[in-house]
């Protein structure tokens, strides 16, 4: 079958057309694009206005690094009291001046005894506690018995070292016995440790169980 209109005739007849043509097409368009604007379908340019990018800017400068925790806080460097959780039992810890043997005796009688040679919470050392250990069946004062037991502690006990504001927690790493010629005032500058000692006397000759063990943690109370 022919087609009734041949390329030529097709054309002339869209030039003789093409106003309305372009008139319909341009209303078709216009509708549209207003159709689509009502219903808020045409994406909008963001624009970034120059006060941000200066606020923004700003904040940046004047930003400061966070300063130290050991700068920020401030911590009771004294211990009083320290907690042995495998022997379920709590001591209470004294801190003398005085370096006097008879001075040191005294202390002892109401609990532990920090040496006052050796570290405190203040600084990264070694904190020297010494306390009474007896183990006859009647004893008025149980402050004779703080350090009864601490010989049975094992390797990874944990020790619980309190001030009024910190807890500090330690890991057994080691529990001996020693003659009382060698026990001393351990120095361990920069390493966090302690360690504990039975004495019946500051100036006794008797033999004393030791304990050290390291700092793992702390915590505020």
């Amino acid at each position: 079958m022919k087609n009734p209109y041949s390329f030529d005739s097709f054309l002339k007849l869209l030039i003789e057309r093409k106003v309305a043509f372009l008139v319909t097409f341009f209303c078709v368009v216009t509708v549209s694009y207003a159709l689509l604007y009502i219903i808020d379908f045409i994406p909008e340019p963001i624009e970034i206005e120059e006060s941000q990018e200066v606020v923004a800017e700003e904040a940046v400068v004047v930003t400061k690094p966070a300063e130290p925790i050991a700068e920020m806080t401030q911590v009771d460097p004294l211990p009083i009291s320290i907690y042995f959780d495998a022997l379920d039992k709590e001591v209470t810890v004294l801190n003398p001046k005085s370096r006097e043997i008879a001075d040191l005796d005294t202390a002892l009688l109401s609990g532990a005894v920090r040496h006052p040679d050796s570290a405190d919470f203040s600084e990264d050392g070694n904190i020297f506690i010494l306390a009474h250990s007896s183990y006859l069946p009647n004893v008025l004062n149980k402050n004779f018995q703080a350090f009864n037991g601490i010989q049975q502690l094992t390797w990874g006990d944990t020790i619980r070292v309190q001030s009024a504001d910190t807890e500090y927690i330690y890991r057994v790493q080691k529990v001996y016995e020693a003659k009382a010629a060698e026990v001393f005032v351990p120095d361990t500058p920069g390493e966090a440790k302690l360690t504990l000692a039975t004495c019946n006397s500051f100036g006794s000759k008797d033999d004393r169980y030791m304990v050290e063990a390291e700092l793992v943690s702390s915590k505020k109370l």
